[in-house]
């Protein structure tokens, strides 16, 4: 059980009456019930806000790690000879939906011969 007085409580407390006051309301009247109620939820709010941000620092490291893959494979195909400017497009059209690479092509196509390319 978390102490009603610990630091997180009394600085999601704090936070709480600051938004209070944002929103022009006046401060809360004292309520033991309430106060062990709040007291409740926040301890449990404080543990799934760090639940939450654990989970996305994790996510964000396995980003970091695949990020880096990546960067191992287009080095690899680069010291076979590939150009990878020329693939990273590839890989961006493989994306897309084949119409709208149709209608691009066909619109640069009449542009290039606007200007006699």
């Amino acid at each position: 059980m978390t102490d009603t007085n610990s630091p997180e409580v009394a600085g999601l407390r704090q936070a709480h009456e600051t938004q209070r006051q944002k929103q022009g309301k006046p401060p809360m009247k004292p309520d033991p019930t309430f106060d062990q109620a709040a007291d409740n939820t926040y301890r449990v709010t404080a543990a799934e806000l760090r639940q939450f941000i654990e989970r996305f620092e994790r996510l964000d490291q396995e980003k970091k790690d695949i990020a880096d893959q990546q960067k191992e494979v287009m080095a690899e195909a680069k010291a076979r000879g590939y150009d990878t400017k020329v693939m990273r497009k590839v890989i961006a059209l493989r994306k897309r939906d084949k119409d709208d690479i149709a209608e691009e092509e066909a619109v640069l196509e009449m542009y290039k011969e606007a200007l006699g390319m």
